[in-house]
């Protein structure tokens, strides 16, 4: 459904406009709030995990790319059509993605459900810059991780700038918050090794702690890992590391001493679905 855009206070198209991503969350037009799904490819895999779009909003030059996207749905969801210089002032940012979905929040799964078929997680504890939150959860689902836990102050998932770094990989995975934390015994519980990144004295080396989860696997057992990364700078809270069963460190030469945290996830992340014999390549 076709609306071409002429008043910038349409109340039509608050969604993009007087609800900032903090307010989203909380909209009480939806019944669990919103989110900014921005790109056609992050628009595409919201639809292909069945979320569900209230409205879109684009120019004219990418129309037709965008109603492909949307596919048969595309006469049903209101589409708004603007300028390009009046889609920067109504979002306040360039919109050279050429779309930008609202979509209705999903419920967050319980705890559960997230761990019933996981060999490989990734906890994200109190990260607060949202781009490293969306790389983080891109290289876990690439790298083969079944699934992603936040903690209660880590930042959105499916914040805008997270969902667009992500590339949409947050709808593939399956993610929850695990309200307890650090509380750690229901992953233990299931069987789950709980090793956290970490530059302390007590952690041992990523490839001796690989090696360890791949001689299980050689003995024919079935190791299960939740791989915990700590915020930007400081690392991972006391509580956390107590929490831990292992803690691991990864070799750096150079005279580096630490790495981004999104790219030592990554690093980690692939090193450990080696190990558990559960990465496969697509391509």
């Amino acid at each position: 459904m076709l609306i071409p855009l002429n008043d910038l206070s349409d109340p039509r198209v608050r969604d993009f406009t007087q609800l900032k991503d903090v307010n989203l969350r909380k909209s009480f037009e939806a019944e669990r709030g919103l989110y900014l799904a921005e790109s056609f490819s992050v628009i595409a895999r919201a639809l292909a995990a069945g979320h569900q779009p209230r409205s879109v909003l684009t120019n004219r030059h990418w129309l037709g790319r965008l109603q492909e996207t949307l596919g048969s749905r595309a006469g049903d969801i209101p589409i708004f059509v603007a300028e390009e210089e009046q889609l920067t002032r109504l979002t306040g940012f360039s919109m050279h993605r050429g779309a930008i979905a609202a979509m209705e929040r999903p419920a967050l799964p319980e705890l559960d459900e997230v761990l019933s078929e996981a060999r490989a997680v990734l906890i994200l504890e109190d990260l607060v810059d949202h781009t490293n939150v969306g790389a983080a959860i891109r290289s876990a689902a690439a790298m083969g991780f079944d699934a992603i836990l936040t903690s209660p102050h880590c930042a959105d998932p499916l914040y805008r700038r997270a969902v667009r770094v992500s590339m949409g990989t947050v709808f593939s995975l399956p993610w929850t918050q695990i309200s307890a934390w650090p509380d750690t015994s229901a992953l233990k519980n299931r069987g789950f090794i709980v090793a956290g990144l970490a530059l302390s004295e007590q952690a041992i080396s990523l490839p001796e702690f690989c090696a360890c989860l791949q001689s299980q696997v050689e003995r024919g057992k079935q190791p299960k890992v939740a791989l915990v990364l700590g915020t930007e700078g400081p690392g991972m809270t006391k509580q956390a590391l107590a929490s831990c069963d292992q803690l691991v460190k990864i070799p750096l030469s150079h005279g580096v001493d630490s790495l981004n945290v999104a790219a030592a996830g990554a690093v980690a992340c692939y090193a450990v679905s080696q190990a558990l014999g559960t990465f496969t390549q697509d391509n």
